[in-house]
């Protein structure tokens, strides 16, 4: 009976992993041949790296060789916060550093399709007073602090890690950084805040690179420490405490030059490319997170928020790719960024007409600069025909009715029609078809030519209840509301001779 106990308490994380048929999905045909190509075991050992810029997650197995190799990268379909780890309860980020997943913190009964827990907080992050919980890694392609898969995704994922605890994995290592831990990227963002904190998580992202093994990860004074042994003297191995002293420890040698050659190199290339004047990475606190290039693409109005766009195509092009698994319609892109858009000029609006241009009987007025109004021009404003900020209407039908009729009888010439059809010559835009309808001449204000004609909008703006030909001489207050100026006989004259 005891036995059956100890062997059923052994059991219970493998049942836990697989209670359903989401949680027991096989690995794919696929991958189990890319496994058999790179010299790897179905229950061998994996780990997991995730960078936010590129909005990446790759799952590494351990091959017969003992060392990782990378098995499968996919892109991530949203996270959410900004670059940097996660601080408090709430902040929606996304953490960032080294965590451990053992087959608990796995959910077959995800809300989100499938899930597991990232681990955060962990000993490091306590030790800040960093708050936070039910951060994963799952499905739904649905963020608030998470990194979201596809539901195809993550089954993948989920199958890999349990069939990893299957051959007798404790725990798999989780990595997750803001982006690759490049040296050009180092450049980019060199003057962001949490540039301290990026490069001692490098540390470790380094003894993996140079080793291709998973470091060894412990903490101490508020710190990382990767790869820690006993030290040669000691009798037992260091105990390590988040918020105490280091104990003495020591990192093996191998290991230590191996990190310093690629640190070196690494530093050398960043120097260069800083004196070269390499941009730095704008920061975009106003964008909630990223989406990977492949799934922006498919959403309309997508953006990769954070994340790194399409370098040398457009999302246009990648909208023809397959996405790699199903985005669900409630999918929230990354948000503009707010910051840029409060900040970015007003858009010019289109300019205010008062009138339908296709209209056959339309004027639209324009005043000619102060410096070049002539004798004409002052003519036309003496004689009622619009100032320099009218924006003529179509008449009404009742202002031809207040038009002496006695016009359009033929008349010998005079010194006034003589002026009438010297003003005809020289105003451009005088409209010959009004002559004979109306008693006196009412030439358009003369425009540049050289220039297009643009409504001006001013008193469109500030009068709405503008009429046609309305003068902002004198006459103004006593004129009838609807109705167009009634010119006297002898107005021309008196006129003409007011302006000599």
């Amino acid at each position: 009976m005891t036995a059956g106990v100890l062997l059923a308490g052994c059991d219970t994380d493998q049942v836990s992993l697989a209670t359903n048929a989401k949680a027991n999905q096989p690995v794919p045909p696929k991958l189990l041949a890319a496994m058999v190509e790179k010299d790897m075991d179905l229950q061998s050992p994996i780990l997991v790296r995730l960078f936010k810029q590129e909005a990446e997650l790759e799952v590494w197995k351990q091959a017969r060789n003992g060392q990782f190799a990378l098995l499968k990268t996919y892109p991530i379909c949203r996270w959410s916060g900004d670059l940097g780890p996660k601080v408090r309860e709430g902040d929606r980020q996304a953490p960032e550093g080294f965590y451990s997943i053992n087959p608990g913190q796995m959910n077959p009964q995800s809300a989100y399709y499938l899930s597991f827990n990232t681990g955060y907080p962990n000993a490091f992050d306590k030790a800040l007073g960093r708050t936070g919980s039910q951060l994963m890694v799952h499905g739904d392609c649905s963020s608030r602090g998470c990194y979201a898969m596809t539901d195809e995704q993550i089954a993948e994922i989920y199958s890999l890690g349990r069939e990893s605890f299957f051959g007798g994995q404790k725990a798999f290592q989780l990595q997750a950084y803001p982006f690759k831990m490049t040296p050009v990227n180092m450049a980019k963002h060199r003057n962001n805040p949490n540039m301290p904190f990026w490069k001692m998580i490098k540390e470790g992202y380094d003894h993996f690179e140079v080793t291709r093994q998973e470091p060894k990860v412990d903490f101490c004074e508020k710190k990382y420490v990767f790869d820690a042994t006993r030290a040669p003297d000691a009798k037992r191995d260091p105990v390590f405490d988040a918020a105490a002293k280091c104990p003495a420890y020591v990192i093996p040698e191998d290991v230590v030059a191996a990190v310093r050659g690629k640190q070196a190199k690494d530093e050398a290339e960043y120097a260069k490319l800083v004196a070269k004047g390499t941009p730095v990475a704008r920061m975009n606190t106003g964008i909630d997170g990223g989406m990977n290039k492949i799934f922006a693409a498919k959403i309309p109005e997508g953006s990769t928020g954070l994340s790194e766009g399409a370098e040398g195509t457009t999302l246009q092009m990648l909208a023809m790719a397959k996405a790699p698994g199903t985005i669900p319609g409630h999918v929230n892109p990354p948000k503009p960024n707010l910051d840029a858009v409060a900040s970015a000029p007003a858009p010019q609006e289109e300019p205010v007409v008062a009138v339908s241009a296709p209209a056959a009987n339309t004027r639209v007025a324009t005043a000619a600069p102060a410096e070049k109004s002539g004798f004409f021009s002052n003519l036309g404003r003496k004689m009622g025909m619009g100032s320099s900020d009218t924006t003529a209407t179509t008449p009404p039908p009742q202002a031809t009715a207040s038009v002496a009729p006695a016009q359009t009888a033929p008349t010998p010439p005079t010194a006034a029609s003589r002026l009438k059809a010297a003003v005809t010559r020289f105003v451009p835009g005088h409209d010959k078809s009004k002559d004979a309808a109306k008693d006196a001449p009412k030439p358009a204000v003369a425009a540049k030519p050289a220039e297009p004609a643009k409504p001006d909008t001013r008193l469109a703006a500030t009068r709405p209840a503008l009429k046609p030909s309305v003068s902002d001489g004198a006459g103004e207050a006593t004129q009838i509301m609807g109705a167009a100026p009634v010119v006297q006989s002898n107005s021309f004259d008196s006129r003409f001779g007011a302006v000599k």
